[in-house]
Formats: C-alpha cells, sequence, structure tokens
C-alpha cells in the first residue's frame, strides 16, 4: 500500500466517497479512511436522494465504494483516523491501528453525532419512529399522529413544517414560549400546543404509541420529530485548527465556498462541514470539495 498520497480523504459515506470520485478521475493518489459508523446508520431507507429514492444507506455506499475501488489510483482503509497533524508540506494521519500516512492535502467527511434530549425511550426509536428530517422520512410517516419535541428554538420552525405530513402536536417542554406572530402561525397550520413536559416515550421500541406527560395524560403519536443537538464526530478538524461556527444544531467546520476549511491544504464537506445535513447536500458538497481541492494541488490554493 502506497504511504504518500495526493489527499487522504477521511470518512467514507455520501459526501466522502464522492469527493474521492472527483480526485480518482483526475488520475490522484487518494486514500479513504472510514471507521463505518455513518450518521444515517440507524436509518433502513434513504429517501429523496436523487437516482436512489428507498435503497438503504448501506447499500448507496457500498456500492459507490465499490465502484470507487476500481480506479488504480485509490486505496480504501477500514480504520478509524485518531490523530491529523502538519508535518512541513505535507500531513500525516495516523489511524487507530498506528498506521500512518502522508498526504499533500487531507479533505475531512468526519460528519456529526446526534445527542438526543435526555428522555428515555428516544435512542432505542431513532430513524423509526423518532425522526429528524421531513424531507427524508416525512412521507413515510404521512396522515399518521405526529409530534414535535422542542429541543431549542429552531423547533417552532419544525413545528411549522410537519403539519404538510399529517395532524400535529407540539410539545414545548416547558423551553419554548412561543411569540404572538408565532402562536398565530401555529394555529394557522393546525398545530396543537402541549405544555405539559413529556416523561415517557411509550410503545414497543422501535415503534411509537404514544407519550406520557407530566401531569399523567397520554397523548397518542405514531412518530416524533427531535431536533438533536449535533457533535464533531472526529476531533481531527480540532486537531489540525480549523475554525468552526456556530450552527443552529452545533459546531460546523467554517468553510468558504470552495470547502477550504481556515487551515491551507484542509477540505471539509458533508454534514461536519454544513447545517444543511442531507444525503443530496451531502454529495454535492463532496464533489465541490474534491474538484476544490484538486485544483488547489495544481494552482496551490
Amino acid at each position: 500500500m502506497q504511504s504518500q498520497f495526493d489527499v487522504i480523504v477521511v470518512g467514507g459515506s455520501f459526501a466522502g466517497l464522492s469527493a474521492a470520485m472527483q480526485l480518482a478521475r483526475a488520475r490522484r493518489r487518494v486514500l479513504v479512511v472510514d471507521g463505518k459508523s455513518p450518521r444515517n446508520r440507524f436509518a433502513a431507507h434513504s429517501h429523496g436522494f436523487f437516482g436512489q429514492d428507498g435503497k438503504s444507506p448501506a447499500d448507496i455506499v457500498s456500492e459507490a465504494t465499490a465502484q470507487l475501488a476500481k480506479y488504480p489510483t485509490v486505496e480504501i482503509v477500514t480504520a478509524e483516523a485518531k490523530e491529523a497533524r502538519r508535518a512541513d508540506e505535507q500531513f500525516v494521519v495516523t489511524l487507530n491501528d498506528a498506521r500512518s500516512f502522508k498526504g499533500s492535502r487531507i479533505l475531512l467527511a468526519t460528519g456529526v453525532r446526534d445527542e438526543l434530549p435526555a428522555l428515555p425511550g428516544l435512542q432505542e426509536r431513532w430513524g423509526v419512529s423518532v425522526l429528524h428530517c421531513p424531507y427524508c422520512h416525512g412521507y413515510e410517516v404521512a396522515d399518521k399522529k405526529l409530534g414535535v419535541l422542542a429541543t431549542n428554538a429552531l423547533s417552532v420552525h419544525q413545528a411549522l413544517l410537519i403539519p404538510d405530513w399529517g395532524p400535529t402536536t407540539f410539545f414545548t417542554q416547558g423551553i419554548i414560549e412561543e411569540s404572538a406572530d408565532d402562536a398565530a402561525l401555529l394555529k394557522g397550520r393546525n398545530v396543537l400546543i402541549e405544555r405539559s413536559p413529556v416523561v415517557e416515550v411509550l410503545g414497543d421500541a422501535p415503534d411509537l404509541t404514544g407519550l406520557r406527560l407530566a401531569d399523567g395524560r397520554v397523548v397518542a403519536i405514531d412518530a416524533l420529530f427531535v431536533g438533536p443537538r449535533t457533535h464533531m464526530a472526529s476531533s481531527l478538524a480540532e486537531q489540525l485548527g480549523c475554525d468552526f461556527d456556530e450552527g443552529p444544531m452545533g459546531p460546523v467546520i467554517h468553510v468558504n465556498d470552495l470547502k477550504q476549511t481556515s487551515v491551507p491544504g484542509v477540505f471539509a464537506a458533508g454534514d461536519a462541514a454544513t447545517a444543511w445535513a442531507n444525503a443530496s447536500f451531502a454529495a454535492a458538497a463532496g464533489v465541490a470539495a474534491g474538484v476544490a481541492t484538486h485544483r488547489s494541488l495544481i494552482f496551490g490554493i
């Protein structure tokens, strides 16, 4: 296996593989390092992704990985990248099995991890009956009894979206006191507002049948939308000294329009570098990052 690469891509899901494909087709030496823990591993199907609607994320990634592996300048390693540092004009990435590789550029497609509210029962249902993105999963729960669990100010926005998929109840959890304007908008969308906090999730996981409230009442709910707090799934960007922006759900790596981070030679794409989390967004950002990284090897930008 080559130890010196033009680009080391860390992350082998939608963004990382899309980026690596551009570089492979430019006949650059590319190493893809993937720890096999994608954010979407809890979802059985991927929806709304052009040409792949209804496929499992794992099958999409497996097929894309097989296609990428056919390019002779590509190496794919299944491992976790634990450390990254600059060494003169190169970068060194060290894996959890102690192997190290050098690259002229690093492309971070490391993703994020979701932190759900501290309510027992949510994690077991995550990706099945406890959901985040209505564009990814709303169609599959259409016309059922839907809920939105408040986690931050953006939960009002989410509660206004969900009625397009079904009758909606907004659980404020004692952390949201909507403005008069928001209250009028919610009423106009026929959203029921429930102020007694949810204390228990009911039903045989991963299914959901209802939510028990602090006052003892049970509200029948078939699917619950939650906006999780997000965290970097990897510390590599921080190790390399990249700047971060505070996104609405958590920090994201700061990048410019060319997916260049604040550190020369380091690019980033996918959920780690945007608040717009979606398979199509991730793949598109990966393409942009791959092309920009290739151009940087030529023009030094």
